[in-house]
């Protein structure tokens, strides 16, 4: 089965820093196989037999605590998975110079689409989606400021999510994807 491990809060203003060749080299270590990592914030898409993401998610973390002595916590995704939230993205959203659209991935704990009465949202600046796995939020650049998402930070539930740009999570899809016709 094919997956992504979303690694929460690495190389990140210069914390938590881990060198993507020896993560790669420590998922190996647990038995992933076909591991490829993209960019420096903590991608990984990789193989491995069909097992409980609680427990998948544990021996990743377990063997990043003993490699690197960090406690990082990691969201794991199948391909299925990110299929359907990269299906739900409206292809319009972008990440540029004029959008900011971010998907951001959910602990199981809290993935349930009661998840967006805790957040703070502005209708007419913000546009936020539930999907299984995620919530998708889109704002106009010159809006950011105004925007409800900056209220989350440091709030319980920004400590249960993982957040990439919807550009990064569509390519994070289309190199599963590459895996999956490879196999």
């Amino acid at each position: 089965m094919i997956y992504v491990a979303l690694l929460r809060g690495i190389n990140v203003g210069g914390k938590n820093k881990i060198d993507m060749k020896l993560l790669k080299q420590t998922f190996e270590r647990v038995g992933m196989n076909d591991v490829v990592t993209y960019i420096n914030t903590g991608n990984i898409i990789f193989s491995y037999k069909e097992i409980a993401k609680a427990d998948l998610s544990q021996i990743l973390e377990e063997a990043i605590q003993q490699d690197f002595g960090l406690e990082i916590k990691v969201v794991i995704q199948s391909f299925n998975e990110v299929k359907k939230i990269v299906d739900a993205i409206p292809s319009t959203w972008k990440n540029d110079k004029e959008m900011k659209s971010d998907v951001l991935f959910l602990w199981e704990e809290v993935d349930d689409e009661a998840v967006l009465e805790k957040l703070i949202m502005k209708p007419d600046v913000d546009t936020v989606k539930y999907v299984p796995g995620a919530i998708l939020w889109s704002v106009a650049k010159k809006n950011v400021t105004r925007s409800g998402m900056g209220r989350m930070i440091g709030t319980k539930l920004y400590k249960q999510v993982t957040v990439r740009n919807v550009n990064t999570t569509r390519k994070i899809y289309e190199i599963m994807q590459a895996q999956i016709q490879a196999s």
